[in-house]
């Protein structure tokens, strides 16, 4: 790895870990990069969820892991639940971060009639039977007639247990946090947001929310794709560089 290499701080998002989520775009990117693999709080502890969780929890982490590996700066790349962090920590700390870049975010923390929409299926999701909460958890997540992926053979994985706990917590979480729309508007660094064709409409809105906030706003849609086949799964060389062409904007901008 280069010594010149970009640190990166990558979050994933409610369900896999961090290493597996990013493997085949970490190949990609070979030594271009100072990977910071960062796992969110909600499942750092031997209890999951923490008591008290919140998203300030996960900002907080995000500081602690920073200021571990001694970075002042940083570029931020989150994935779904991970991405919705990402978007709460450049709110709260944009001078930390030198880029922004979010796969589908969980949520923007902003309020409209869509997100309204959208969380109340979330909680109509919660109110199913224990075999049925995530399989519709899933189907959530695709557009109308998108078929939920089959999962991979074999048994789960043991970390698998604690997801469904995990989903509610964020939830509960997420829908009591709100950045105030100003922070966006402040940050002036770039933002690249990329979300799949085939996904719910959710993210189209929450995109067109965005890209009226962040000012260096750069969208990307993945055609065929979507939040269970996301972009730096199945096209990771278009995300490596999709993702050079972003962290270069960001030097030529400087510091937000």
């Amino acid at each position: 790895m280069s010594q010149s290499a970009a640190a990166v701080i990558f979050l994933p998002g409610v369900i896999m870990p961090c290493a597996l989520r990013y493997a085949a775009l970490l190949a990609e990117l070979g030594g271009e990069v100072r990977p910071i693999l960062k796992d969110l709080e909600l499942y750092a502890g031997p209890a999951t969820p923490p008591e008290n969780y919140d998203i300030p929890m996960e900002v907080e982490g995000i500081t602690r892991t920073a200021d571990a590996t001694g970075l002042e700066r940083f570029h931020l790349y989150g994935h779904s639940g991970g991405g919705a962090v990402s978007l709460a920590y450049t709110a709260a700390h944009p001078e930390r971060v030198l880029s922004l870049a979010v796969d589908e975010p969980a949520y923007d923390f902003l309020d409209s009639p869509q997100t309204r929409k959208w969380w109340d299926e979330i909680d109509a999701v919660a109110l199913l039977p224990d075999g049925d909460r995530m399989p519709a958890f899933l189907r959530l997540q695709l557009g109308p007639g998108v078929a939920v992926p089959a999962p991979p053979h074999g048994s789960p994985p043991p970390w698998m247990a604690s997801r469904p706990a995990g989903v509610r917590a964020m939830t509960t979480a997420f829908k009591q946090h709100r950045v105030d729309p100003s922070s966006y508007r402040r940050y002036a660094a770039p933002v690249y947001f990329s979300h799949g064709s085939l996904s719910n409409t959710y993210w189209m809105g929450m995109k067109d929310r965005l890209a009226t906030l962040f000012p260096n706003f750069t969208a990307e849609r993945y055609d065929g794709l979507h939040h269970l086949n996301t972009s730096h799964q199945a096209e990771p060389a278009r995300v490596a560089a999709a993702l050079r062409r972003h962290w270069s904007r960001a030097l030529s901008v400087g510091l937000p």
